[in-house]
């Protein structure tokens, strides 16, 4: 139709793979307090709550080396490690026995949190999104493809700053298993190809400020590592 406006395309956000290629990612899930060393470090919620999910956008997901500008809207900008879950095969009220499955690969991957922001959701009995959803926020390393799946039930999970060690703990002590999450989340919304899903910290979560180096690390999986600067003008 002459004088229609052409809208822009929507860029397509790709995490690149083991071996060559990019997994596109579709939406970005989060399991919020599945660790109780945090949980307790957190000062919050009863360590026997089922487990609860958030969202970021799918273009806060950043590549293993990006520099990462100190966001917007916050005094306290801090890291959280944590073990992403490639979807690869889809599907609705999925069965524990069969969530390890419908999993593509695994990653290493950051929460990048505004925690005052966070506070203040919490304190107003408002959604996490102003403390956990905005630019740059989910940096995502190099995607496994799946093959031993058990390997991650116990393996090393940490993260350093500037070279010194500030998270350390292992996969085993999750409160709520990989096989677990997927089938819990599955029971909210249909899991789809693309779906990137990280699985919660461990405790020694903290601040970074710009020039900061962070360093995220799973045994087995490519190391993340990220760089904190100056704030975009």
């Amino acid at each position: 139709m002459a004088g229609q406006q052409v809208l822009p395309p929507v860029p397509v956000i790709g995490v690149p793979v083991l071996g060559g290629g990019f997994f596109p990612v579709r939406r970005v899930y989060c399991v919020g307090r599945n660790y109780l060393d945090h949980i307790r470090e957190m000062k919050e919620a009863d360590e026997r709550d089922p487990p609860f999910f958030f969202q970021k956008p799918r273009d806060s997901v950043v590549p293993d080396g990006s520099r990462v500008p100190y966001p917007a809207f916050t005094a306290d900008f801090q890291f959280e490690v944590e073990l992403v879950l490639a979807i690869g095969e889809p599907g609705r009220n999925i069965a524990v026995e069969d969530a390890l499955e419908h999993i593509w690969g695994y990653a290493v991957g950051i929460d990048l949190t505004r925690r005052d922001r966070q506070r203040d959701a919490r304190d107003m009995r408002l959604p996490w999104e102003m403390g956990k959803s905005f630019d740059a926020s989910a940096p995502c390393g190099v995607i496994t493809p799946a093959r031993d799946a058990r390997h991650f039930n116990n393996c090393a999970i940490t993260l350093s700053v500037n070279g010194v060690e500030k998270q350390r703990g292992d996969i085993g002590q999750m409160i709520w298993s990989v096989p677990e999450i997927v089938s819990q989340l599955s029971k909210q919304m249909k899991l789809e190809p693309g779906d990137l899903i990280y699985t919660g910290t461990p405790a020694g979560v903290g601040p970074v400020v710009p020039g900061d180096v962070i360093d995220a690390r799973i045994d087995g999986l490519p190391s993340l590592g990220i760089t904190i600067v100056a704030p975009e003008e």
